[in-house]
Formats: C-alpha cells, sequence, structure tokens
C-alpha cells in the first residue's frame, strides 16, 4: 500500500563524514529524549504506594494521576508536532525537554496531592510532545533500509528509562523516599546543550515544509489512515501500560516482594525489552513491519501464565523478561512504522499526535486494573485485561496498511 508521501527508490549517494555524525547525533538525540521521558514517568510507577502514604491516599488515587499523565499527551503532541513541523525539529525538542524537565523537580515540592495531581497532567503535555518530533528527528535523519533496527534503537529509550527509574528506585528510595527521586528527574535539561550543538535539522524536513494551507489538506487527505494509527496505538499503549504499570504494584501487594526485590526484576524485565526492541525492529526490515509485531504479540500472549501465574522469585524474572521482551519487541517497529505511513509535510505532527491519542484512549488501563486488582487479585487484573488487548491489537495490526521502506528524502537522478 502506498502512502502519499513516496518516492521512487533510487540510489543513496555517499554521506560525509560530517553528514553520518550528524545521523548518529540524531538517532542519540531522539533516543535519549525518550529515555529521560520514560524515566521521569516510570519514577512514580515505582513508588505509587509511598507517595500514597505520604499524600494519605489510596493506591487507587495515585494510580489516577498516571491516567491523568497519559490523557494530557495528545495535547503535547499536538502543539509540538504542529510548531515542529513549521519551524522545524530541533528547537520544538529542545523546549520540550526543559519543560518536563522543570515541572519533574517540581513534583518533587508537590505539598498535597491536588498539587500533584495537576503537576502531574502538567507532565503529561511535556511527555506526550517529545516522541513525535523525537521520532521524525531520528528517522528521518537516517537511511530507509536501517529504519527498523533503528526504530528498535529509539524506541527502546523508554526501556531504558523505566530500568534507569528502577535502578534510581532500588538507590535512592529506601534511603531518602520519593521526593529526592524527582529531583533527579530535571537532569534531562542538559540534553538540550547537546542537540543545540551537534544535531542538524533533516533534509526531509527541508523538503516537506509547505503552505499552512497544503499543510492542512494533507492532514485532513489522511484521516481514514489517522483514524487506523490511533487504534494501533490505543491497543499497543494498553498493551504496554497494562505489562508495566501496574506490575511494580502487584510483586509488592500480591507477591510481597521488598522495594528492592520488585526494583530488581523491573531492571532484568527491561533489559529483555532493549533485547527485544532491537531484535524484532531488526527482523521488521526484513520480513516486514506487520509481521514481526504480530509475531512478537502472539508469543507475548502465550507467555501471560510465566509473567503473572507462577510464584517462584526464577520463575518471575523469567517470565518478566520474556514478557518484555516481546511486548517492547513489538514496540520496537513502531516509530519506523507510523512514520512511514505518514504524510511527508505532517511527520512532526501526524505520527506523534495518533500516538498521544491512542494513548489518551488506553489511559484507563492502569487505572482499571488497579481497581480490578484490588476486589479480586493483581495476577488475575493484569491476565485478564492482557488476553483481550493483545488478541486485539494483534488483530489490528494484522489487517492494517504498511510502507515499509518508503522514502523520506527525494533523490536526484
Amino acid at each position: 500500500m502506498s502512502s502519499p508521501q513516496s518516492s521512487p527508490a533510487v540510489a543513496v549517494p555517499q554521506l560525509s563524514a560530517a553528514d553520518r555524525a550528524s545521523q548518529r547525533n540524531a538517532v542519540l538525540a531522539g533516543f535519549l529524549g525518550w529515555t529521560f521521558d520514560a524515566f521521569d514517568f516510570f519514577l512514580l510507577v515505582m513508588v505509587l504506594e509511598g507517595v500514597a502514604k505520604d499524600f494519605h491516599k489510596p493506591v487507587q488515587a495515585i494510580a489516577l494521576t498516571l491516567t491523568a499523565t497519559l490523557a494530557m499527551r495528545p495535547v503535547g503532541a499536538f502543539l509540538f508536532g504542529v510548531v515542529a513541523d513549521r519551524y522545524g525539529r530541533r528547537l520544538p525538542l529542545m523546549l520540550d525537554i526543559v519543560f518536563y524537565s522543570v515541572i519533574e523537580v517540581l513534583t518533587g515540592f508537590a505539598p498535597n496531592y491536588t498539587t500533584f495531581f495537576i503537576l502531574r497532567m502538567l507532565y503529561g503535555i511535556g511527555m506526550g510532545g517529545e516522541w513525535g518530533v523525537g521520532a521524525s528527528l531520528a528517522l528521518e535523519s537516517v537511511p530507509a533500509k536501517w529504519r527498523g533496527v533503528l526504530s528498535g534503537l529509539l524506541q527502546e529509550g523508554y526501556a531504558t528509562g523505566y530500568l534507569l527509574a528502577a535502578a534510581v528506585t532500588y538507590y535512592v528510595y529506601p534511603r531518602w523516599g520519593w521526593r529526592p527521586m524527582f529531583f533527579i528527574g530535571g537532569l534531562p535539561a542538559l540534553l538540550t546543550l547537546f542537540i543545540r550543538a551537534k544535531v542538524k535539522e533533516p533534509e526531509a524536513w527541508q523538503q516537506s515544509r509547505t503552505t499552512f494551507k497544503e499543510y492542512s489538506s494533507q492532514v485532513l487527505r489522511n484521516w481514514p489512515r489517522f483514524l487506523y494509527l490511533v487504534l494501533l496505538m490505543m491497543c499497543m499503549n494498553g498493551i504496554s501500560h497494562g505489562t508495566q504499570d501496574l506490575y511494580p504494584t502487584f510483586l509488592k501487594k500480591q507477591l510481597h516482594f521488598s522495594v528492592q526485590t520488585a526494583s530488581m526484576v523491573t531492571v532484568i524485565s527491561m533489559v529483555g525489552a532493549i533485547l527485544g526492541g532491537l531484535l524484532v525492529g531488526f527482523l521488521s526490515d526484513r520480513m516486514g513491519r506487520r509481521k514481526a509485531m504480530v509475531m512478537a504479540i502472539c508469543f507475548a500472549l502465550a507467555f501471560i501464565p510465566l509473567w503473572v501465574l507462577v510464584r517462584s522469585l526464577p520463575a518471575i524474572i523469567f517470565g518478566a523478561f520474556l514478557m518484555q521482551f516481546m511486548i517492547q519487541g513489538a514496540w520496537g517497529v513502531i516509530p519506523a512504522h507510523i512514520n512511514e505511513l505518514s504524510p511527508g509535510a505532517a511527520r512532526g505532527f501526524f505520527p506523534g499526535f495518533a500516538y498521544q491519542v491512542g494513548v489518551f484512549c488506553a489511559s484507563g488501563i492502569s487505572y482499571l486494573e488497579s481497581v480490578v486488582g484490588e476486589h479480586m487479585s493483581y495476577s488475575q487484573s493484569l491476565t485478564y485485561s492482557m488476553l483481550v488487548v493483545m488478541i486485539v491489537g494483534a488483530l489490528v495490526v494484522f489487517f492494517g496498511p504498511e510502507d515499509k521502506g518508503v522514502h523520506f528524502v527525494k533523490q536526484d537522478g
């Protein structure tokens, strides 16, 4: 299926050393931006119970702030995405990173639940803006033949951020509590210095710049594709957040693991996620985006019993590793897949906004799992929800479109 932005496959000219360095820096900037964004988000996932205790609220109330963060992400994707298509990828990305870093530090000073809730909503705007702009910057800068594996690397910034959050929880939380963890979350602002000094605007953005009228026309002409991407991202976010956000709570409340043990299990699962994202992303360059994703989701479905129904620590670790290997393996294909399905002139806005509207549609998954978990058990809640969401997600991917390898830059020749 061919999309409006496709151009004929032609020989790609040799790049200079400076151009290759700019490609590497663009991928690194996108990777680190998403890593720090996820790190800031998952800090709260790791300390839900501690925050609830300090604010004298049930765990469900703090889980609701996760929902608020996810629900505000479309606002950030819309604002920063439109600006990125108009003024380039670099400036909006830098502004976004500074914004979410400042909000994260302020979260550590929140005096009460209401302030905390508002700050997590504002953080959601920053979190929503980063992915679309960072992904377009990175993937517009690299050759099409490497797009799948580099997509996996880019997306697993998310898993790397979760891993770092678990590591910080392991060392910081038992000694100083949850507030200093959010102060550490302000460090990503330093990334803007690297972006400003080392990253160039991609040629694909230069070529796709157009008038506001044509820009609006491209977005409107592609509304069926947009609706499909929203459905796809709703399923994929339901799978991701459904297997991650309440999992540390399951380990601590139902299995009575210590904070350190739950953090260790999370770290190992995120190592699996990183490896899975790279491998399945690589395979998607060979076998196609949809086939690679469906394969990974089906394996994840088969691993549900090992993930939440076993009770020994070695089995739990193995199950968590395999689950995130497959889930984030499927996710590793997403940046390449949905950028390839997006119109060129709106690539800063289109995939990021579709992604975050999908997040909004799936934003209640953590809260729903926490409510069901309190009334039944967390293992039952996680099992039933993921059986439904994974089956639906696999079908949505299988019957959807694909534009693997489409060229973003028009080449002379």
